[in-house]
Order: C-alpha cells, then structure tokens, then sequence
C-alpha cells in the first residue's frame, strides 16, 4: 500500500480505543476476559517510560493516559500491559526491555533515555520479533521501530518563536540580546525543536535585528544543569539578556530561577510541556508561552497504534478509519515519515531507511488562551494553576 503524506481527524481517545477493542475480539460482559477473547495469544504490551527529572509528565500524564486507553480497550495491568520508568538510567532501561522481551511482550512502546540506546533497545526487540513504537523521542542510528508517534517537533519551536517573536519587537531593543537554551543532545527532539525556532532567530539575526549571544544544549535535559549554564551566561554577558528561548517549561522555570537571583526580567521566555509550573509562570508573566502538546492525544494515538500492532493489523487502515476528533478536540494528525538514519522529516511515509510518523500538531499557550486550551481541555484545572501568588493574577480572580 503506498502511504503519501494524510491528514485526519481522529475519535476521541476512548471511542478510538473501544473500535480498537471490538477489532481485536468480540467484547463480552464477563470483564477482564474480552482481552482473552480478543487475543490472549497476542502478547503483552510494554511501555517503557524515561524519567521523573526532566519532566513531570511521564508519571503524572503519560502513564495515566496509557492506562486509561489499554483498560479501555479490555486489557488488564500486570496481564495484558505493563508501563515501568527508567528514572534516568538507561542500564535499568535495556533491563526492562529485556524483561519485556523474556516476558512475551508482542510490543514495546519506547520513550528512550537517548538515541543510542534507545537504537539498540529496538533493534534488539526487533530481532526477538516484538514491535516497536518510538514514542514522543525518535532514536537514530537504528534500524527504526513499527512506528514514530510525537507532535510535529520542528512545529513545537515554531510555535515558540510566534509568541517570543512580538514579545521582544516589543521591547524596542535594538539589537536584542536572545540565548537559546535547547535540550540534551542525546534527544533528536532537541535539534528538531531548535530547528524550529532557530529559523525565526537566524532571520532576525541576519536581519540585524537580534544578537544571538548564547546558543547551549542541557545535557539531559537537566534542570539544575540549565541553571548553571544560565548564571553562567548572565555573568559573560553582564546581566544583558533580553529573551531566552527554553526549549521546555523545566528549563524555562531554571532561566527564572537564574533571573531572579541576578535581578533581572522578566524577560521574553519559552517552554513546552504546559506543566502545572509553567503554565503558573505564564499567568504570572515570567513566561511568555507553554506550547501544550496534549498529552492525552499523542498517548490515546500510540496506544491504538499499540493495539493495532498486537492484533497483527496495517497501522495506517487503522488510523485512518478514526474519522473523528481528538480527544483535545484541538489538533490535526499527519503521516509523513522520519528518516532512521538522520532524524530527519520525510514527505514519504514508507520506504527503506523510513518509519512511519504519526505526527500531531502542537498549541502554544499564553496568557490570553489559558482558558481556550488546557483548561477548556481539563488538561488543567483552575484550581491546581490558583494557588499562592497565582491566585492574585486576573486569570484566576476572573476564573476562581
């Protein structure tokens, strides 16, 4: 089947996943046995998540959201499903793939520490005969899973420098002083988010208009790492900082950290992940923009892609029969494909050296559409956002 670049509009999350269900077997009302019947032969799915340090959301919204999606489609934990996280050691992490693999695992969903590990992971599962999807990091250097599941990445930092972009011209600082603070190198998100917004500051620098004074990626992501770098750039460039662009809301709260105890900014300043702390910053005007990847689409998507391969069915058929909206009701998807080798995007969705990439679209989130986004979503809520001094900004004395 040739697969060109499509795009569609899928079901809510749980309608998604109960078609899924009812495709993998007739669902009975004794419970737990309509995965038996569906294909208890089929093998166990495993989800292999990275951390707790670099983001909150791999244990407060990504598990969640995949253990909603599997009960949903009549899989039980510990039987039909198992999500472990590698807290940060990627030795734990081939360990747990090797336990899924011994375990019978038919697919492993894969959140890798970095790329080369990650590459190894799959071809290894991939040589037992257990499918792999690449979820939310895509590993170079391998051979490449079943699938690449993630937001448009490079649409991640443009969403960034749509929102940054005005709010420095609106400085009236010529030529503005702007830091890039990009994630690990280890990550191809990293590069590709970079990409993203680097196009708009390389334009803007040619351009005169901007100075890029600093440009440094955060080993692993990590959040006191990126404080050091940035009391390290305020201290080079004599607290001359205009506007940073953090490549997420954990690096993004370590430049407040970092401008507040040299009594500088607020300052025009990205993120992404819209955490409960970034979104508070947003709100309190130490950041300018979040951009929400809904969570709960890209995992509702992976684990029908998941389920899809469990029961030995064409991913592509599979997502293309979910007419409907998200769950978020807010982003489009699209197939494209991802190089293996490279990282790279590609307008073709197969060939050799190509996965498969479900690509979902990305909302940058500001003060002005708090409401319109994760709240209306309830990807937040009001209460969790209004507290301490949140409380006292506009939103929350307009919303409370």
């Amino acid at each position: 089947m040739s697969v060109k670049k499509r795009t569609w509009r899928l079901f809510a999350t749980l309608a998604v996943l109960g078609l899924v269900a009812a495709a993998c077997g007739d669902d009975d009302d004794d419970g737990g046995q309509a995965a038996t019947d569906g294909g208890g032969d089929e093998g166990s799915i495993w989800v292999l998540l990275p951390d707790t340090a670099s983001s909150d959301r791999w244990e407060q919204e990504d598990a969640p959201y995949f253990t909603e999606a599997f009960e949903a489609a009549g899989l039980s934990e510990g039987d039909d499903f198992t999500i472990v996280n590698a807290e940060g050691d990627a030795a734990t992490q081939q360990s747990q793939a090797e336990q899924a693999i011994a375990d019978g695992a038919s697919v492993i969903v894969l959140t890798s520490l970095d790329t080369g590990s990650g590459a190894t992971i799959i071809d290894q599962a991939k040589d037992a005969g257990v499918e792999v999807v690449e979820y939310d990091r895509f590993n170079t250097g391998g051979s490449g899973g079943a699938a690449y599941v993630s937001f448009d990445n490079v649409a991640v930092g443009a969403a960034m420098a749509e929102a940054v972009e005005p709010a420095i011209d609106a400085l009236g600082v010529s030529p503005a002083r702007v830091v890039e603070l990009n994630g690990g190198e280890e990550d191809n998100n990293s590069f590709l988010f970079k990409q993203g917004y680097d196009e708009t500051v390389q334009e803007r620098v040619d351009a005169g208009d901007w100075e890029l004074i600093a440009d440094q990626f955060v080993p692993g992501w990590d959040n006191a790492e990126a404080q050091t770098l940035m009391e390290q750039i305020l201290v080079d460039n004599n607290n001359d900082v205009d506007a940073v662009f953090a490549a997420n809301d954990g690096l993004a709260n370590s430049v407040i950290n970092a401008l507040e105890a040299a009594g500088v900014g607020p300052v025009p300043l990205s993120g992404q992940d819209a955490t409960q702390a970034g979104i508070q910053n947003v709100l309190l005007g130490k950041q300018t923009v979040s951009v929400y990847k809904p969570i709960q689409d890209e995992a509702g998507v992976a684990a029908a892609i998941a389920l899809a391969l469990r029961s030995g069915d064409d991913i592509v058929e599979a997502a293309e029969s979910y007419e409907s909206q998200l769950a978020s009701g807010g982003s489009d998807v699209s197939v494209i494909g991802i190089e293996a080798e490279s990282g790279e995007p590609s307008d073709e969705a197969e060939g050799d050296g190509i996965v498969p990439y479900v690509a979902l679209v990305p909302i940058g989130v500001t003060v002005d559409n708090v409401a319109d986004t994760v709240i209306a979503d309830e990807f937040r809520t009001v209460e969790e956002l209004c507290t301490g001094e949140v409380a006292s900004t506009d939103f929350c004395q307009q919303n409370s």
